[in-house]
């Protein structure tokens, strides 16, 4: 075995509840005491001598030099510093690079960290009194939001967040795999059910309920409707303070420092792809060819199955998706960690925390894979990682964009909504916080097959019925659009 393999050797997570909000610890600090874990993780000796430093996206809390503080408050020098985009898929990409560089001979001791303190910035806005943090950074980069990158003609109609773009894909996959609404819905309840299952029992997650499958899908006072079919309960949950952090080196120094080698978790590669970032600009809405290009050159390296999953769990569809592409069934056991409604979703952060409950997985033996995506189902990453060595060293290209762009078949011209009739290409309903309709939005085709925007009126109870309706997805439905004052309306046929 090459003396430079890199191996994981340490892992860290820190979770923050405060008394009061007065007390509440910043990200830096949840970030910097996850990485001092997993230095001890590590067996203490190695934090130190750090050469590479990766930070994950913080979005609760901007600094204006991050990678700088935590330098000082690890007593730490490394060479590289790097602090990174928005993206769910980046811990996955960190971890990644880290290891190629250490198998390069850039890098002999690399950590990647993040954290978020969403849940403790909200409640100082609700309380008016903020913690003691190291001041706000308003010359720091701004993450980008979701109303920043999508096209205009999704913006102007509501499809500007994540929470309302991914039902799109829930409808139109359930509906091309053949299932009912009531049965795609049973199998999102089902799936929810074992990641929170897996949530239950992980001391570092933030909530710890068994929800029931009938729980997690059920309307109710405290499980309202965010965008239809999408309950509280099936999105994901960034109210949470958490850090984690991970060490990979390279195996000769992991021995050198006195590491028992069945703690040593070796990164057998990975694959990335991205879809066009314009999620209107693309093939259709049934699936990623960019996820079945990922995860089937992780299958084509494991033929022979994967011991443990953590698959990326920001909504229901993308794990049903991923599944498929894996060719797993439905009685899968996706998480090692509890999902991000459950375990909690620190916004780009949670896949590091699904690294380090992957490592703790991999000790008692095996090969685990984790899977992340980032945006609009647009960036995607997977690795593999095992606690018995690669049987190759590492490829260092290991993107799979040629195939993913092989895959996808050809988008539909985008066009501005005109009075006329249009088909249902997929569809969903945003909701107020009250549980009242805010308006539907269609995904449409015209007659000569372009794609288009329109609403739904909230008083229009008869199309809004057809969309929820259990039987029977509005897919292929056809109705016209019409203006109604500045913007334009669609109404089944029929009805």
């Amino acid at each position: 075995m090459r003396a430079d393999t890199p191996v994981i050797v340490g892992m860290g997570e820190a979770i923050d509840r405060p008394a009061t909000v007065a007390t509440a610890l910043e990200p830096r600090t949840l970030a910097a005491e996850a990485a001092r874990r997993a230095g001890a993780d590590a067996g203490g000796g190695l934090l130190a001598a750090v050469d590479a430093l990766d930070i994950v996206n913080i979005a609760s809390w901007r600094h204006d030099d991050i990678a700088a503080m935590l330098c000082r408050d690890l007593a730490i020098d490394p060479a590289l510093r790097a602090y990174h985009p928005v993206g769910g898929e980046s811990p996955v990409r960190l971890l990644y690079e880290a290891a190629l560089r250490i198998a390069r001979g850039e890098s002999r001791v690399a950590l990647i960290c993040g954290a978020e303190a969403q849940h403790s910035v909200m409640r100082a806005r609700r309380e008016g009194v903020m913690p003691d943090w190291t001041p706000f950074g308003p010359d720091a980069p701004s993450p980008l939001r979701g109303a920043d990158i999508v096209h205009p003609l999704a913006r102007r109609y509501g499809l500007t967040s994540p929470t309302h773009v991914y039902p799109l894909f829930e409808m139109a996959s359930a509906a091309a795999w053949g299932q009912t609404p009531a049965q795609a819905r049973a199998e999102s309840g089902a799936l929810w059910a074992r990641y929170a299952a897996v949530a239950a029992s992980n001391p570092m997650a933030w909530r710890h309920d068994d929800w029931t499958a009938e729980q997690i899908v059920t309307p109710a006072d405290d499980n309202r409707l965010i965008a239809w079919p999408y309950t509280k309960r099936m999105v994901a949950n960034p109210q949470v303070n958490m850090g984690a952090a991970i060490l990979i080196t390279r195996l000769d120094v992991a021995l050198e420092a006195g590491i028992a080698a069945d703690r040593l978790i070796h990164v057998h590669g990975g694959a990335a792809a991205d879809e066009p970032r314009d999620f209107l600009a693309r093939d259709g809405f049934a699936g990623s060819p960019t996820q079945d290009a990922v995860l089937n050159a992780m299958t084509d390296r494991v033929p022979s199955g994967f011991d443990a999953l953590e698959l990326y769990s920001c909504f229901p569809c993308v794990p049903k998706m991923a599944r498929r592409s894996l060719g797993l069934g439905a009685d899968i056991e996706p998480s090692v960690t509890g999902g991000l409604s459950f375990f909690g979703g620190p916004l780009s952060n949670y896949m590091l925390h699904a690294a380090c409950a992957m490592v703790r997985r991999l000790r008692g033996g095996g090969t685990g894979l984790l899977y992340g995506q980032g945006e609009f189902v647009t960036k995607h990453h997977a690795l593999l990682l095992s606690a018995d060595a690669a049987p190759q060293p590492l490829a260092q290209d290991y993107s799979v964009q040629a195939d993913a762009d092989r895959r996808r078949g050809a988008v539909p011209p985008l066009v501005e909504p005109v009075p006329g009739p249009a088909q249902v290409e997929t569809a969903t309903i945003l909701y107020r916080r009250d549980g009242a309709v805010d308006q539907g939005v269609v995904v449409l085709r015209t007659t000569g097959g372009a794609r288009t925007l329109a609403s739904v009126s909230a008083e229009d109870q008869a199309t809004l019925a057809r969309i929820t309706d259990d039987s029977r997805f509005p897919v292929g439905l056809a109705g016209r659009i019409a203006a109604d004052g500045d913007r334009m309306i669609w109404r089944a046929e029929g009805l």
